[in-house]
This record gives C-alpha cells, sequence and structure tokens, in this order.
C-alpha cells in the first residue's frame, strides 16, 4: 500500500517505523529538523524490543509532491487540525480514508467539516510514543493497539486493507462493531489521565500508590463518561473503575502526551481533552466540575510556557 503520515509525530512515526519494515510505501510529512533528520538519517523507533530504523519511500514537508495514497495516517494534535487537513487535500484519492488517531472525540466531525466526508473514518490510537530527538520515536511500554472503521462502524474493503497491513507489520488492529464506543472509552480514559497526569506532575505510579489521586482519577472518567451516555454513547455502567484499573496497571513512568507536553514548555491541547468535556457538558446539561478544574489549572500553559 501507498501510506502518508500527517504528520510524522509520536504516532505517525511509529506506524511509518512499523510499515516500512513490513514493505509498504509510506511517505513520512514532516517538517524542520525532524524532517532533515529522516532524510539524513531514516526514521528511527525507540521501543521495548530495541531500535529498528525505516527509511521512507518521500520524506516532505509538502504533500503535493506525494500525490493520492491508499490511506492517511493523521496524527496531530487538535489545534493543527484545520490546517493539516487543508494540507491533505493532495494526498486523497476518490477512496482514500482519512484516518484521526488524535486525542479526544471530535476530530472525525471536524475533519468531516473540511474534507470531503466519505474519506473520513474514526480511528483511536493506544500506544504511548513520542518524539525524543529529530527524526527519532520514543515508546513508553509495549502496548500499541490501533482501532478504526468507517464511521458507522459497517466494514468496507479499504479498512479491511488497511488493517491486513497494519497486522502484518505486527501492529494490532482489531476489529471494532462500535467505534464511537471505543472513541468515547478512550476519551474517558485520557480525559482523566491527561489532566490530572499533568496538573499534578504525576506518572501512572503516583496514581496507583496514592488512593486520593486515584480517585480523583475515577471521579473525573465518572463525568466524562455520563457525559457520552447523555450523547447517546453506548458505554457501560461501571466503565470508570475498569479504566482506572487500566490505568494503575500501565508501566510506572507512563504519562500522558500532555504531561509531556507541559514539561517542555509546548503547546497543550486541552482544548480538546478537558476543555472539550466542560464545553461539551456545559451544551448537554452534564456537571463536570472536576474536569473544568483541571482545564482551568493547565489554561495558563495551553499556549505553551516554559518550566
Amino acid at each position: 500500500m501507498k501510506i502518508a503520515t500527517m504528520a510524522t509525530g509520536g504516532i505517525g512515526g511509529f506506524l511509518a517505523v512499523k510499515l516500512i519494515g513490513a514493505g509498504h510505501q509510506v511517505a513520512t510529512i514532516a517538517r524542520g529538523a525532524h524532517l532533515a533528520a529522516i532524510r539524513d538519517n531514516g526514521l528511527r523507533l525507540d521501543g521495548p524490543d530495541g531500535v529498528e530504523t525505516a527509511r521512507p519511500w518521500i520524506a516532505t514537508d509538502d504533500p503535493a509532491e506525494v500525490g493520492p495514497v491508499d490511506a492517511i495516517l493523521f496524527g496531530v494534535k487538535g489545534d493543527a487540525l484545520a490546517a493539516a487537513a487543508e494540507a491533505c487535500r493532495p494526498l486523497i484519492g476518490p477512496q482514500t480514508p482519512v484516518v484521526p488517531f488524535q486525542n479526544g472525540v471530535e476530530g472525525p466531525d471536524r475533519l468531516a467539516a473540511i474534507l470531503p466526508p466519505k474519506n473520513v473514518v474514526t480511528g483511536i490510537a493506544r500506544v504511548s510514543t513520542t518524539i525524543s530527538a529529530p527524526g527519532v520515536i520514543r515508546q513508553t511500554g509495549s502496548f500499541a493497539t490501533f482501532v478504526f472503521a468507517e464511521r458507522d462502524s459497517l466494514p468496507s474493503a479499504r479498512i479491511e486493507a488497511l488493517q491486513k497491513a497494519l497486522r502484518e507489520a505486527g501492529v494490532a488492529a482489531p476489529v471494532s462493531p462500535d467505534i464511537e464506543e471505543e472513541l468515547w472509552r478512550k476519551f474517558v480514559l485520557f480525559s482523566a489521565f491527561s489532566g490530572v497526569t499533568a496538573a499534578a506532575r504525576c506518572t501512572a505510579k503516583d496514581i496507583a500508590e496514592h488512593p486520593r489521586l486515584a480517585a480523583l482519577c475515577r471521579d473525573v472518567m465518572g463525568e466524562t463518561a455520563l457525559l457520552g451516555r447523555r450523547r447517546g454513547v453506548a458505554l457501560a455502567e461501571g466503565l470508570e473503575d475498569t479504566l482506572l484499573q487500566t490505568i494503575i496497571t500501565m508501566p510506572a513512568q507512563t504519562r500522558a502526551s500532555t504531561a509531556i507536553d507541559l514539561e517542555h514548555g509546548r503547546p497543550l491541547e486541552i482544548e480538546w481533552i478537558s476543555g472539550a468535556v466542560a464545553r461539551l457538558a456545559a451544551e448537554s446539561g452534564v456537571p463536570a466540575p472536576l474536569n473544568a478544574a483541571l482545564y482551568a489549572m493547565l489554561l495558563p500553559y495551553r499556549d505553551g510556557a516554559a518550566g
């Protein structure tokens, strides 16, 4: 398959290395020092099983150099969605799926407002990765699962082809009977894990060892789950207790990308996480004071601040 990663951050970079290793043609869209390093040295993945290096089919900051591809793996931050979506246009053919692997639940709708709706699908990434240096992706822990489907969850040839490509690359890509539930399930977990690890400057180990911190995570997830149910998503009762066990059994030093961005003074995508829960809850008449509090605590750092 011909596949483009837009852009080639932690998620796009991880998938690019795996797919190139399985023989697929992958165009990596990147910029600056990261792009220069990929061109010079290839893309490197530091993972639990060692180091993997791959050279993309094309490494560029101009999607027009690539042309239409079989699939676009869309992994930009929420604040960069609009500009990145517009930049995707030269990559899109009649049947090209644009698969958003982003935090939050609004990405597919936002993409479908910019790109042809028939090209937009829904995706969820369960992996902990970050750019540790130009051209280098670091994975924390061994978990890596990518769930994606047409927005109505019905099977399609293009989804099955991409699932097959990922599985052949050694990446878990299970079939989902209800992609909206999958999307919200991750959002429930991430609303707490993102907000708490960033605001408390803590790790999964800290949450596991401090009952009050764990209780805060559970209660934040309870707010988000209630919001999802109010909006018609079939989330199981008691989901927050199940997901709390997921958090406390994560690798000890795991943190959300929000916490890592805060540490490095980078902009935070809180508008699409805690901020989105607070905003959507207000629209739906659902109380979400804990998510609103986490959003308020992180708001001074939204646009990036050193320290």
